[in-house]
């Protein structure tokens, strides 16, 4: 299982990514295991989704809005968010989004082209799990949460900016 990090902590991934399923036969080969599946697969198969054996999870890519999954957030233990290439920040958005506006308590995992540098900004808008690339060393991509005491701006960590909490 590859390794990731959760809440702070080095742990393993026991979720299936579930990225280029062209039919809902797949689910057959999955049956009771942990899946995160695409949006689209999402809307294409809902029926043969709830009779599912196992936690589902959706991912949404950095161009998908949270708005169309806000009717069912709760239904999702997990809610993934594509960053396809580290300079789309528009995954940042929908996190935070989650967060503030939809009260979602559940996991958001940052996944794609997620690097070290990102990650204690991820925290900031509300993302607790981080698939890093290929080539981040996840274990001392853990220093990066304590690069930095204080954030200026209000986030999903701390409500107030810098200028109010002194």
């Amino acid at each position: 299982m590859p390794k990731l990090i959760k809440d702070g902590a080095v742990s393993q991934d026991t979720w299936t990514f579930l990225k280029d399923a062209t039919g809902s036969d797949v689910l057959a080969a999955l049956r009771g295991k942990n899946i995160i599946i695409p949006l689209s697969f999402w809307q294409l198969y809902q029926e043969e989704l709830e009779a599912y054996e196992g936690l589902l999870g959706i991912w949404l890519d950095s161009d998908e809005l949270v708005d169309t999954i806000k009717n069912d957030i709760s239904n999702f233990p997990i809610i993934a968010l594509n960053f396809p290439v580290f300079s789309d920040g528009r995954s940042y958005s929908n996190a935070r989004q989650l967060r503030q506006e939809f009260g979602y308590s559940g996991e958001i995992r940052a996944l794609g082209d997620v690097l070290r540098d990102q990650l204690f900004y991820m925290q900031q808008c509300g993302f607790n799990s981080f698939a890093l690339r290929h080539d981040q060393d996840v274990d001392s991509c853990l220093t990066a949460f304590a690069d930095f005491s204080e954030s200026y701006q209000a986030t999903t960590v701390k409500q107030d900016p810098l200028f109010r909490r002194r």
